[in-house]
This record gives C-alpha cells, sequence and structure tokens, in this order.
C-alpha cells in the first residue's frame, strides 16, 4: 500500500492552488529546497510522477491530479473527525471564530453573537471582519472556522475545500436626493436612473455589483463620485451630488447608526425598485467535513436566524 502522508499532500494542494514552488515555500514557512525534497519523497512513496517541467516552473502530472482528488476526500474526512471529536469533548462550550464583511457584522454577526449569549453562554464567537477575498484566505489556512462573503466573490460550490451556505438575498434600494424629480415617482425602475450620476466603489465588490445590476437594467451607469463607507455615500446623496444603489441589510443592520447614516437621513429618499429588485446574495463558508461540529452549527442556525429577521424596507423614506 502506497504510503499517503498527509503534511506532503497538504504541500502538494498547497502547490496546486498558487502555481509556485516558492509561493508555496512562502505560504509554508519552509524553504524552496525542503518544499522540493517533500514532493520528492511524496512521489518515491506513492510510485509516480508528481510534477513536471513546464518552462521555467513545473506543472501537476495527471497522475497528481488524481492524488488530489482523493486527498480532499481525505482531508475533509479528518475534518468531520475533528467536529466528532470537537463536540464528544466540549459540547456546546468552545470557540468559532467567525471571518466576515463590513455590513455583514452588525447585520447578522452581532445578532447572531447576542442570540448565542442567551441560549448558549458556553460557547463564545470570536470576529474578524475580512472582505471575501481575505475571508476565504483566513479560512483555507485555519485562521477562522467560517467566512461570510457575497456569493459573486467566493469560490464556487465546485471547490471541494469549502461548503457554503445561503444565508441571504439582499436586496438593493437605491437613495436620491430628497428633492429629486423622480424620489416619489410611482412604480420607480433602476432603468429610469440611466442619466443619473452615479456614485458607487471604485473598485471591489461594491463597485462590480452595482455595474452589473445597472447592466442587468440595460444601462451602463455613469460614475460621478468614488465611495466606499456608507456615510460618506450617504453625505454625497444627500447633498444632490447622485444616486446611489444601497444595500437593505447596510441599513437596516446597524450600519448607519454606527456611521451616521440613520442620523443623516434628511435630504435623502430611499427607494424600493419593486419592477426589477436588485440583490446581492450573502452566502456561509466552512471548510468542507468541518460543518458538522456543534459550535459552528450553532452559530450557523443563529446567523440564519438574524439574516430571516432582517426587516422589509419601506417604500420611500423622505427626510422629516
Amino acid at each position: 500500500m502506497a504510503d499517503w502522508d498527509l503534511k506532503k499532500l497538504r504541500i502538494l494542494r498547497t502547490l496546486h492552488e498558487l502555481g509556485t514552488v516558492t509561493a508555496t515555500a512562502e505560504a509554508l514557512h519552509m524553504t524552496p529546497s525542503a518544499v522540493s525534497q517533500q514532493l520528492t519523497g511524496l512521489a518515491k512513496a506513492l510510485g509516480v510522477t508528481l510534477l513536471e517541467a513546464h518552462g521555467r516552473r513545473v506543472r501537476l502530472t495527471d497522475a497528481a491530479q488524481l492524488v488530489l482528488r482523493h486527498a480532499e476526500a481525505v482531508f475533509a474526512q479528518l475534518e468531520r473527525a475533528d467536529a466528532e471529536l470537537l463536540g464528544y469533548l466540549q459540547g456546546e462550550a468552545g470557540q468559532v471564530r467567525v471571518g466576515a464583511f463590513s455590513t455583514a457584522i452588525p447585520a447578522l454577526v452581532v445578532p447572531a453573537v447576542q442570540e448565542l449569549r442567551r441560549s448558549h453562554p458556553g460557547l463564545s464567537v470570536a470576529v474578524r471582519e475580512a472582505e471575501a477575498e481575505a475571508a476565504y484566505e483566513l479560512l483555507a489556512e485555519g485562521s477562522v472556522d467560517l467566512a461570510l462573503s457575497l456569493a459573486a466573490h467566493a469560490p464556487t460550490p465546485r471547490d471541494p475545500k469549502f461548503s457554503r451556505v445561503a444565508l441571504l438575498a439582499d436586496p438593493l434600494d437605491v437613495a436620491l436626493p430628497a428633492g429629486h424629480p423622480l424620489a416619489a415617482e410611482p412604480g420607480l425602475r433602476l432603468a429610469d436612473l440611466a442619466g443619473e450620476p452615479w456614485i458607487f466603489g471604485s473598485s471591489g465588490p461594491w463597485s462590480q455589483i452595482t455595474t452589473t445590476a445597472c447592466e442587468n437594467a440595460g444601462f451602463v451607469p455613469e460614475q460621478a463620485h468614488a465611495a466606499a463607507d456608507w456615510s460618506a455615500i450617504w453625505a454625497m446623496v444627500a447633498a444632490g451630488m447622485g444616486v446611489a444603489l444601497v444595500p437593505r441589510m447596510a441599513m437596516a443592520g446597524g450600519v448607519g447608526a454606527g456611521r451616521g447614516v440613520r442620523e443623516r437621513s434628511d435630504g435623502v429618499a430611499l427607494r424600493v425598485l419593486h419592477a426589477d429588485q436588485p440583490r446581492r446574495h450573502v452566502i456561509a463558508a466552512a471548510r468542507r467535513g468541518s460543518e458538522g461540529a456543534p459550535g459552528l452549527a450553532r452559530v450557523l442556525a443563529a446567523l440564519r436566524q438574524a439574516a430571516a429577521a432582517q426587516p422589509p424596507g419601506e417604500e420611500t423614506v423622505q427626510p422629516s
């Protein structure tokens, strides 16, 4: 029987993900020569060729791809074993580390933590703010146990390393200056705002979400101003500088209260786009096999409860 060395298999998986021996060595805090020696030893133990030259780089052989397919199943089974052992040893106690993007923390994570403090006081949750790419890096390296992100910026459901759970389809409402001619327009559609100056991030998830929603409505938005902070966007809308899509979760989840959005509601009309309601999809992900850990399952249940409790938006919020 071949010698399936888990340490060496993890090195092979990291090489597959990062593409070079140098990057693999840096990620695993090893020297490139040590990485090469470990993979040479794995190839000898398994009796197959794992790497082949490809220009100045190396690439995995078909045999290596076959090894990795089985290795992923082994890693997932080990995660399940860890989950069962954790349940046996800790029951309802322990700690779950959650990485989440900024608007998800007040809207979903904080309510979930509050509920868990009441229902499962022995279970603690450590929260770390991280946007999608960083959250998955933390999850893959074991620095967090659960990652919350937007589905459009997460690994695909086919990724063997992660299990995904859908939490929320978060509607996007449009914020207009209160005196705007379309602020009280019945049946307002996104396409009605095609000629307006728009405010959204210069790059990253929110830029893509805004441009995609507008393109689906048949136009490319003219970016008049770039901002990613909701209080900054809200202030510019109130000043009549443009219009913006606003995730309902950011408003209902307390980002407004924490950064001045609700206090600055004077001067802004927030409209629900009933006819063509754009949405962003929020998911939670865990390392495959670990989702059965009792603490992690409790946190996921609390997050689902918080997502279900998100209030519906109002048709129009006018200045008081």
